[in-house]
């Protein structure tokens, strides 16, 4: 005969304090893993979104980053009459052979210099990246000191506002435009004339080249091509793949950052969950005696109880995502070990980090009850009801 589901939550309703203390240490914990496997996941969707199926990027072999990258002219004029490259309106082909150079602004807020990223563009640039588009202004004309910064550096770094002026590579440069690139990486990075950009920081070489596959079914024939070239020394990735490479480091320290940190607080939580528990016991000793002699048996008390303290783990688990779900209106800035340069993101609560937070929350909550349910599964019917 089992106990009904009722008994137990009546029982956490009647201990309103110790219920609420508890779940409240629970929540924290919650909180905190959430809130570290969502940054993670801010982070990927961000880099991820930044990068287009159709399109290929090539840097040089070995480089892990653009900014690691050159590639000589000769090099960028071959890839442009690879078969695959798609055309455009004009029949001109789909590439822009860019530069990564990083420089230091400083924030608007707290006058803290960062690193952010110089993207010289073509052509094609703006045509390749369908997500970006200009909010305010206009784009850089070509041949001139003028560019266009992304929404997050202009509102975060100073003089990087529409009819502003930075001064970078011995020259003044003003700011025509705000490119909105719908949350991705190019929000955080300035863009401008490749060759003025060049010419300014004495540059010969190309950092990237992008390209826009005429099929993307023929990436793999184009990679193959281009990589056993012994006159480019390229490496071809599609952009979502590349952008994804772009994450993994720092995706990879938060979970397990996240992940040690929580496991360290759980400890404080299950042992709080452990002593309600065992208050709990000691304080229905006669109740459970009452139970056993009413022909309950032992497997039924130790369920009773279990089914409690999941109870409360679940109660703090969902307080604890509820917080976290709030904190995806925050926008973080940080660099990017990787590229070294500033990139602002915001949290991402998705299907998987819920589930797993809800899970790791039951998982103390039964964690913490398991020795008191089988303490309360153990006492025997006469010792229970001789304390009443």
């Amino acid at each position: 005969m089992a106990i009904p589901y009722s008994y137990s939550l009546r029982n956490l309703w009647t201990r309103r304090l110790t219920t609420a203390l508890t779940a409240a240490g629970m929540a924290m914990v919650v909180f905190v893993f959430a809130a570290m496997q969502m940054l993670a996941a801010g982070l990927r969707a961000t880099l991820v979104k930044t990068g287009s199926y159709d399109n290929a990027v090539l840097i040089r072999k070995s480089s892990q980053t653009e900014v690691q990258s050159s590639i000589a002219r000769d090099a960028a004029a071959i890839v442009e009459t690879q078969p695959e490259v798609a055309v455009g309106a004009g029949g001109e082909p789909l590439v822009a052979k860019e530069i990564i150079v990083l420089i230091s602004l400083i924030q608007r807020r707290g006058e803290r210099p960062a690193n952010v990223t110089i993207r010289g563009t073509g052509a094609a640039s703006l045509a390749l990246r369908p997500q970006v588009h200009i909010r305010d202004g206009r784009m850089p004309r070509p041949g001139s000191s003028e560019i266009a910064a992304g929404a997050s550096i202009a509102r975060r770094f100073r003089g990087a506002g529409i009819g502003e002026h930075l001064r970078f590579a011995q020259r003044d440069w003003l700011v025509v435009g705000i490119l909105d690139a719908g949350g991705s990486a190019f929000d955080s990075e300035i863009w401008g004339d490749v060759d003025q950009l060049m010419q300014s920081f004495r540059r010969s070489v190309y950092s990237s080249v992008l390209l826009r596959l005429r099929d993307p079914s023929r990436f793999d024939a184009l990679k193959k091509r281009l990589e056993s070239d012994p006159r480019l020394q390229l490496e071809a990735k599609r952009e979502t793949r590349f952008y994804a490479d772009q994450s993994e480091m720092m995706a990879k320290f938060l979970n397990v950052f996240g992940s040690v940190l929580a496991a360290i607080f759980s400890f404080g939580a299950i042992i709080g969950a452990m002593i309600t528990m065992y208050a709990a016991v000691a304080n229905r000793v006669p109740e459970i005696g009452t139970l056993r002699a009413l022909g309950f048996q032992r497997g039924s008390i130790l369920a009773a109880f279990l089914l409690e303290s999941a109870f409360l783990g679940l109660v703090g688990g969902v307080c604890g995502l509820c917080g976290a779900a709030l904190l995806q209106v925050v926008t973080v800035s940080t660099m990017n070990w990787q590229t070294f340069s500033e990139l602002a993101f915001r949290f991402d609560l998705t299907a998987a980090i819920a589930g797993k937070s809800l899970a790791f929350a039951l998982g103390m909550g039964l964690a913490g009850g398991a020795l008191p349910a089988v303490r309360a599964a153990r006492l025997g019917i006469v010792d229970a009801l001789r304390t009443s």
